[in-house]
């Protein structure tokens, strides 16, 4: 192997993919990066068993060939590496890099010890914005439940229907459900997508623009941007109904500043309930305002008013405080809209420029 290519691609190549590659003492290769240069460009790729990523750099392909280093090591040397050409030859068990007024030999692990990233046989195949992939998965991850016990909610439902993808990410407390629309689709389904892999898909992405092709076959699925590829497994088992809890109905109808609200919401956390995170919000149409308090024996209360439009009944339900904040930070908008049918019910949020995202939180029984 025998390849050349600039500091700036390889140290973004090796950012990239060096992330997936974790401290593995069972199976060390798994720290490690595989380089490939082939077909006139450098590969490179790390993996976790769980999760792949594979991104190609431009360079000079003077001989072909692969090996594997650590991938830390590899990535910190080049970050301290001159602004310029870096060359790498393959010689026996190490790699030797020449840059500027520097020769390094870096020793590493035979190719052929690395696993194989597997090829997905597609089954169906979408293709999205990034742009609309990229709002669509940091609004409803956040929600995905962290309980192993619940391995069909570990993870946010991907359902591809009538041309449009649709993201769901619940805890059993609080839903997010976020609606995409897709350039193309090759027939409805549904999957499971690991949590780990949507942050994964979000900080590889970065501010990607184009199109994203996302592929599913048995069991996997991959995100194809760019130069980069993305390969996970998905979670077996069916999504829960979550239609069922979005309510149908209301009594009560807000529409407010989110950024009052969440400075309501945050100054009365200051005085809910040690370990219950409650605030109580109650609407009051007639004033216009919608109330927001809390109240601890041990250090006093808050109540903060906000002026609001609001249609319906009076009503009133208390909340955990950091699901609302969660909600309000994921809607992206100057207003929102809360409805609510009554203090058993769950609340609904949405924002109030039409965007189809809705977020429900269960309410606190007191």
């Amino acid at each position: 192997m025998k390849v050349s290519c600039t500091k700036e691609n390889l140290i973004h190549g090796l950012q990239v993919v060096s992330h997936i590659a974790s401290k593995n003492i069972t199976l060390p290769v798994l720290n490690n990066v595989l380089l490939k240069a082939h077909d006139g460009a450098l590969e490179v790729s790390a993996t976790n068993l769980e999760l792949a990523v594979i991104t190609k750099i431009r360079g000079k392909v003077e001989e072909e060939g692969a090996f594997t280093v650590q991938a830390k090591l590899l990535t910190d040397f080049v970050s301290l590496l001159p602004d310029e050409r870096v060359d790498f030859e393959l010689q026996e068990q190490s790699i030797r890099v020449h840059a500027k007024n520097s020769q390094t030999i870096i020793k590493g692990t035979e190719a052929s010890e690395f696993p194989l990233i597997p090829t997905v046989e597609k089954k169906y195949e979408y293709i999205c914005l990034a742009a609309d992939i990229r709002a669509g998965i940091s609004q409803v991850a956040f929600a995905v439940s962290a309980d192993e016990s619940r391995p069909d909610i570990n993870g946010a439902l991907f359902s591809v229907h009538n041309k449009e993808l649709t993201l769901v990410g619940t805890d059993s407390y609080r839903l997010a459900e976020r609606k995409v629309p897709l350039q193309a689709a090759g027939g409805d389904h549904d999957v499971i997508v690991p949590s780990k892999t949507l942050y994964e898909v979000l900080r590889i992405m970065g501010d990607e623009q184009g199109d994203v092709v996302i592929t599913v076959g048995e069991n996997q699925m991959v995100f194809t941007f760019g130069s980069t590829t993305l390969i996970s497994r998905t979670i077996e088992g069916r999504f829960p109904d979550y239609t069922q809890i979005i309510p149908k109905s209301h009594k009560t109808h807000v529409r407010a500043s989110a950024a009052e609200c969440a400075q309501a919401i945050r100054t009365a956390s200051l005085f809910c309930k040690s370990g219950v995170n409650d605030v109580t919000l109650q609407f009051i149409p007639d004033k216009k305002e919608l109330a927001i308090s809390a109240l601890n024996n041990q250090l006093g209360e808050n109540t903060t008013v906000v002026h609001a439009k609001i249609t319906g009944q009076n009503n009133d339900a208390v909340f955990n405080y950091r699901y609302l904040l969660d909600g309000l930070s994921a809607m992206n908008t100057e207003e929102v809209e809360l409805t609510i049918e009554d203090r058993d019910s769950p609340g609904v949020i949405r924002p109030a420029d039409g965007v189809s995202y809705i977020y429900v939180v269960m309410p606190i029984k007191q």
